[in-house]
Parts: C-alpha cells; sequence; structure tokens
C-alpha cells in the first residue's frame, strides 16, 4: 500500500521563504497581464473608433466576445485542470492569450480583431480560475488571505497600467503596440513558468504519490528553519464532481456562483459605467484627472485592505462588511442629482468604489478557492466563475434599461438588491475559512 504524503500538512508548516515569493511571481506576473489584457479595450476601442478603423457596433461585438470567451474559458479550464494538473492549464491558457494578443496587433480589419479578442477570453477567463486556485494550494493558511488578496492587487493594476501606456503610446503609435506589450509579457512569463511545480495537493489526490513527494522533498529543502512536526491529515473521503450537486457542496456552489455573480455585475455593470453616470449627473469628467482618480486609486486600494481584512477580520465578516457599505453607500449615491458637488459626488463614488473592490479582492482570490475539496477545486471553482462571467454578457443591457427608464436610482436598486441577497447567502451558507487548512475546510464538507 502506497504510504500517504501528507502533501497539505506538510506545506502549511513551511515558514514563509523564496519558495513561496517564486511561486507568488511566477503566477502573478500572469494574473497581471491578464488584468493588462482584461482593461486594454478601454484604451484601445476608442482609439480604433477615432481612427475609422472601427464603429461603435464593432466595439460592442469587440466586449461581448470578450466576455464570452471568458465564460467559456472559464468552464473549460476548470475540467482540464482536474484532470491534467494546474501546471499543464496555467501554461495552455498563457500561451493562447499571449499568441492571440500578437495576432491582434496585426488584425487586417475590425471582424478579424474581435474574434481574435474571443480567443483571447479564452485563455483570460482561464488564467482566473487556475491562477487563484494553484496559489491556494501552495500558501500556508495563517497568511492565505493577504497572499491571494494581494494577487487579486496585481490584476486590478492592469487598469492604471494600461491607462498609462495609453496615454503615453497610442498618441503617437497608435491601438496596435498595446496588444505587442500583452503577447510579448505573456509569453516571457509562459518561459519562466515552465520551471514551476506541479501542485503536491493535486498531485496525491490523483494517487501520483511518488511525484508528490519528490516535488515536498525538494521544497522542504529550501527551508532556512527547522520544519515542525507534520499534523495528521484531515479524514476526508475524496470527492467526486457528482458532490458538487448534492450537500453541503451544492449549497458551497450557490455561495461561490452568487457572490461571482454579484462582483461581476458590480464590476462591468457599474464601477465602468461611472464616466457615464457622472456625465448624467451634469459632471464634465468622463475622461478627467479627478475621474481617473476614482478607479486607479480606489480600486487597488480596496484590493490592498481586503488583503489586511481576509486575514485580520476573516473571510464572511468582511464580505458582509463590505457589503453592508456598498448598500449604504450605494443608496447614498443613488439620492445624488446633477446639483450635487462634484466633490461629494466624487468622493461618495470613491469610497463605494473601495468597498466593491474589496469584495473584489475577497471573492474572486480568496474565498471561492477555498470553498472546494482539491479532487473538484478547479471545476467548482471554474463553473462559478462560468456563472460570474455570463452575469456579464447580459448585465450592460440590463444597465442600459434601467438608467433609462429610471436613471441612477434604478441601476443602483439593482446593485444594492444583488449584494443584498449576497449578505444573506453568505451569512446563512458561508463558511468561515481564515487559518483553517484546505483540508479542514474540506472535512467540513465530508461531515
Amino acid at each position: 500500500m502506497t504510504k500517504s504524503v501528507n502533501a497539505g500538512a506538510r506545506l502549511d508548516r513551511l515558514p514563509i521563504g523564496s519558495f513561496h515569493y517564486g511561486i507568488f511571481w511566477l503566477i502573478g506576473a500572469g494574473m497581471f497581464f491578464d488584468g493588462y489584457d482584461l482593461y486594454v479595450g478601454t484604451n484601445v476601442l476608442p482609439a480604433a473608433l477615432q481612427s475609422g478603423f472601427s464603429t461603435p457596433l464593432l466595439n460592442a461585438d469587440f466586449i461581448s466576445k470578450t466576455f464570452l470567451g471568458m465564460t467559456i474559458g472559464a468552464l473549460i479550464t476548470g475540467f482540464l485542470g482536474d484532470r491534467y494538473g494546474r501546471r499543464f492549464t496555467y501554461q495552455v491558457n498563457l500561451a493562447i492569450f499571449g499568441l492571440a494578443s500578437l495576432a491582434a496587433a496585426f488584425a487586417p480589419d475590425m471582424t478579424t480583431l474581435n474574434w481574435l479578442r474571443f480567443v483571447m477570453g479564452l485563455g483570460l477567463g482561464a488564467e482566473i480560475v487556475v491562477g487563484y486556485s494553484t496559489l491556494t494550494e501552495f500558501v500556508p493558511p495563517q497568511s492565505r488571505g493577504r497572499w491571494l488578496s494581494f494577487m487579486a492587487f496585481l490584476v486590478v493594476s492592469g487598469l492604471p497600467v494600461t491607462a498609462l501606456l495609453g496615454y503615453l503610446i497610442i498618441p503617437a503609435w497608435g491601438w496596435r503596440p498595446m496588444f505587442v506589450i500583452a503577447g510579448v509579457g505573456a509569453l516571457i512569463v509562459w518561459r519562466l513558468r515552465k520551471n514551476l511545480p506541479e501542485s503536491p495537493r493535486w498531485l496525491e489526490s490523483q494517487g501520483r504519490n511518488e511525484e508528490a513527494e519528490a516535488i515536498m522533498a525538494a521544497i522542504e529543502k529550501r527551508a532556512v528553519a527547522a520544519l515542525p512536526a507534520v499534523a495528521p491529515a484531515a479524514p476526508a473521503p475524496p470527492a467526486d464532481f457528482a458532490a458538487l450537486a448534492r450537500p453541503p457542496l451544492l449549497l458551497r456552489m450557490i455561495v461561490g456562483s452568487w457572490v461571482l455573480i454579484t462582483v461581476n455585475t458590480l464590476i462591468f455593470g457599474f464601477v465602468t459605467w461611472l464616466p457615464q453616470f457622472f456625465v448624467q449627473q451634469g459632471l464634465t469628467i468622463t475622461r478627467s484627472f479627478e475621474y481617473t482618480l476614482v478607479l486607479v486609486i480606489a480600486s487597488p486600494a480596496g484590493c490592498a485592505l481586503g488583503a489586511l481584512c481576509a486575514d485580520f477580520i476573516g473571510r464572511r465578516k468582511s464580505i458582509i462588511g463590505a457589503s453592508f457599505a456598498t448598500v449604504v453607500l450605494g443608496a447614498i449615491y443613488a439620492t445624488f442629482t446633477a446639483t450635487t458637488a462634484p466633490v461629494t459626488i466624487l468622493t461618495i463614488g470613491f469610497l463605494l468604489v473601495l468597498v466593491i473592490y474589496i469584495q473584489v479582492a475577497i471573492l474572486f482570490g480568496v474565498y471561492t478557492p477555498e470553498l472546494f475539496p482539491t479532487e473538484v477545486r478547479l471545476r467548482a471553482n471554474g463553473i462559478c466563475n462560468t456563472l460570474g462571467r455570463a452575469a456579464t454578457i447580459v448585465s450592460p443591457f440590463v444597465v442600459l434599461w434601467l438608467a433609462t427608464n429610471f436613471g441612477m436610482p434604478g441601476v443602483l436598486g439593482l446593485m444594492i438588491g444583488l449584494v443584498v441577497v449576497q449578505i444573506i447567502v453568505v451569512w446563512a451558507w458561508g463558511i468561515e475559512s481564515r487559518q483553517r487548512v484546505l483540508e479542514d475546510v474540506a472535512a467540513l464538507a465530508a461531515a
């Protein structure tokens, strides 16, 4: 009988060292370019429209194909990642959006660019799922929330970087170099990540104990301090895909799916519409420095704050607290009119974006991957992300209809309603995973 590796307990007893920093930056570099590529359309589309390369309808198709590709990519990668491994999957998806980005720089027309954007979307959706889930399996529970939230910080940093590069590059050289940067950067990271090890947790869950043991031995040799005794493995039977359709994992699927539907709608149904909302309220700051500060400072600041809250306050309390703040600030914001002082609108808008991105950091990077056992982690996380991304396909049309017929109160009413349901779902069915080893969290599902 093959001896158990007990990879989870052995990884969790490791002191933070060069191994963890290496894993973080190799995964994080790919996640950064994922965020860069996701936000690049913010600068490319206006330039393509102004130059006559595109039309408003084709620009809308670019956005639609982005999220369609991300929705499909998130679903497929979950099955590939649990079947063929984390390392194989994140290398494939990085190559997909890297090569497609390079090809996009030479697109002869907007229709071709849009189909290449669909291919990019496949890789972008996959990277989000596998990146967070992979890091989850390497980082010890005492600091897992901070590490994963700062990973979300890297993704969100793609927004200010694309804004700065767009400002410096597009007026002089056009929009095509923006895709070259994404493609070259992604392929460099792809080459560097060939040395990233497979997850020992996943290898052991697949019965590949010799490979898991070899990787664990190599990792433990790098520890600079004496290692404490290995804790016994939590007794949890292997989870199969069918278990996701039965309690208690079904309840975790509902929690994971709803929170990602909510946070995706908050981002792409509200935050990205803020320029138009400002204009409707009588402000002429759509491209101004003040508006840029709202997004460029509030979004990464929210992720950094989420990193602190996740480990020190806890996942559930932080999610519920930030959700309550979103409801209150959203209700205040909805009452503003065109006569309200711009500084007041921007201040409340800044705070609202801040608390939204606290949720982004915790829900995308920390909480959802932690909810599921190793055997089905990527599939479950992929399905939750698929439903969350699918919401972005329809939410712009819903928001447009609400804004046209009911104005700002209608839009904020939808957002507040989603967040209220999120509070109820997380309070009723969510679990607290702060400073708990992944195997213990999985054992709760088997109990």
